[in-house]
């Protein structure tokens, strides 16, 4: 029997769904920078963030991808599951589905959270340094999954 200990839930240890977002064009990404007023302060990051109550993943990444861009968005595929506890540069334990979308059009700005968008070129990315979280691995095998195609989703641990 499986059993919900609700007195760990208040002291945070419970993990978070979060969806981040591969929108690719052709031969480039779009990557949003982070407010200074958020975790991993003025780095590139994939557009994405926390699943609400009530929503899909899919319905999460379309809404994080046109909040944080101003773009909407169709989803390709989900592209990567990372259920790795412990993820590099994490504050929180966060599950992480990483989604291919395409752009379908700029309707909007980006939102409070996000000091500036650009288009970079695959073979142009600024460098691992300047990245929050996790998300330059996740351009990284994206890239791997173009010279050589393998199954997706791929699920970490």
């Amino acid at each position: 029997m499986i059993t919900c200990n609700f007195e760990d839930q208040s002291k945070g240890l419970l993990r978070h769904v979060v969806v981040d977002n591969l929108i690719i064009d052709g031969h480039k990404i779009l990557l949003v920078k982070r407010g200074s007023k958020y975790s991993e302060p003025n780095k590139w990051a994939l557009p994405g963030g926390y699943v609400e109550r009530d929503e899909t993943t899919s319905e999460a990444t379309q809404r994080e991808a046109l909040e944080e861009t101003g773009y909407q968005t169709k989803v390709v595929k989900l592209f990567r599951i990372i259920d790795n506890p412990d993820r590099p540069k994490e504050d929180r334990q966060n599950i992480s589905l990483v989604y291919l979308l395409n752009p379908l059009k700029k309707v909007g700005k980006s939102d409070h959270e996000i000091s500036s968008t650009k288009w970079f070129d695959l073979s142009e990315l600024p460098s691992e340094k300047e990245f929050a979280f996790d998300h330059y691995d996740n351009i990284k095998l994206y890239k791997q999954h173009l010279q050589k195609s393998f199954s997706l989703p791929i699920i970490d641990k």
